[in-house]
């Protein structure tokens, strides 16, 4: 089992860890402790460096199996050992930028559950930019400029993030903890991460956030389309 660092502190940049488990074939080793993310909810999986014994190896993927989190190692350098002692540095300027656009995505979805009640259907990122499907009857650009000027108030009133993990059953008496139009948390999952931007927004969330909307930037609204009968997409960009 991997403690997942990242859940309680997205800005732990360095870490240091035990290597558990190696896998020739694939080159992926399994770590006691991690702060890369390994992907999921859209946003991408972390990259980076693990230096074991002075050799450093660079961290082309990272993934969750199970209750394991596998990094695998790019290059040709003979594989670390079993039980040998890791050290682990994020891509921060990459991370960073995604914690940016996973906020600022809560931030829309927020903000178009509060004004319109629309549940969303999909999302995706990359750094600095995303897309989030709503469930929207019909879309035009006044309401685009209309959701635009909304995100952009609620970056600038510098509301707080607030990371928390609560056994299942209390998260779910949480009213809407769940923006989602499918529940995406399967049963077997007994404790719930909820990640809440004060005064806005709060679901179920498993990825990386910024400390504070003011750290998100603006966020500019720069393509819409509808991809189906009530299903409208918003794409986004960071500045």
């Amino acid at each position: 089992m991997t403690e997942l660092l990242y859940q309680t502190d997205a800005y732990l940049k360095e870490f240091s860890a035990t290597i558990q488990t190696v896998d020739a074939q694939t080159r992926a080793v399994v770590l006691d402790r991690s702060a890369f993310y390994p992907g999921g909810g859209g946003q991408p999986c972390d990259f980076g460096t693990l230096e074991v014994a002075g050799v450093t190896y660079p961290v082309e993927k990272v993934k969750k199996q199970g209750d394991d989190v596998l990094h695998f190692l790019a290059g040709n350098a003979e594989l670390p050992a079993v039980g040998a002692s890791a050290n682990g540095t994020l891509d921060w300027s990459r991370r960073h930028q995604l914690m940016r656009t996973h906020t600022a995505l809560h931030i829309l979805c927020g903000t178009v559950f509060r004004d319109y009640g629309a549940k969303v259907t999909g999302g995706d990122m990359d750094p600095l930019k995303g897309r989030m499907d709503f469930e929207f009857e019909t879309m035009r650009g006044e309401l685009v400029r209309e959701i635009e000027a909304a995100v952009n108030i609620e970056v600038n009133q510098a509301r707080d993030i607030r990371v928390k993990i609560l056994p299942r059953e209390e998260a779910f008496q949480i009213p809407d903890l769940i923006r989602t139009k499918i529940n995406l948390l399967p049963e077997g999952i007994m404790q719930v991460r909820t990640v809440e931007i004060v005064g806005l927004d709060l679901q179920a969330d498993g990825g990386t956030h910024v400390k504070n909307t003011s750290e998100v930037g603006k966020i500019k609204v720069v393509d819409y389309k509808s991809k189906g009968a009530i299903n409208k997409r918003i794409y986004i960009e960071i500045e």
